[in-house]
This record gives structure tokens, C-alpha cells and sequence, in this order.
């Protein structure tokens, strides 16, 4: 969980994507971290009146997704 706070802190420097969308193909391997920081980027481009659409999204987090009953959370 270390990585994934480190990864929260440091997508706020990040500008967010110009066309909304976070392509996540090359994204090799994820677990219940991954999903969380996934969740927050959401909520937080919910909060600031933007769209983000997460694309491509592996089918083993979308079935994590399922577990915790938060894949419409991730469903572009």
C-alpha cells in the first residue's frame, strides 16, 4: 500500500489527460493497490467536473473490481 500512496502524492503534480482518458494496456500486473489509486483518480476527476475514463482496463482487475463491488466505479 506504500506504493500506492506514493503513486497518489505523486499523480497530483500530474496534469490530467487532455482527451480524459487513462489507457491502461501495458499495465502488466495490478492488485487491490492498483484499484484503489484507479478509484481516487476517478473520484477526484469527478470532484473537479471532469470526465476520466479508464481504457483497457486488464480483465484480472476488472474481476477484482467485481469482488470488492466496485467495478462500475472503474467502467468507463
Amino acid at each position: 500500500m506504500d506504493n500506492a500512496a506514493r503513486v497518489l502524492d505523486e499523480s497530483e503534480a500530474l496534469a490530467p489527460p487532455a482527451d480524459g482518458i487513462v489507457d491502461l494496456r501495458a499495465m502488466l500486473q495490478a492488485d487491490s493497490a492498483a484499484l484503489a489509486v484507479m478509484i481516487v483518480l476517478k473520484r477526484r476527476a469527478l470532484s473537479e467536473g471532469r470526465a476520466l475514463t479508464l481504457a483497457s482496463v486488464p480483465d484480472a482487475l476488472k474481476s477484482l473490481a467485481i469482488v470488492y463491488g466496485v467495478d462500475k466505479l472503474i467502467d468507463p
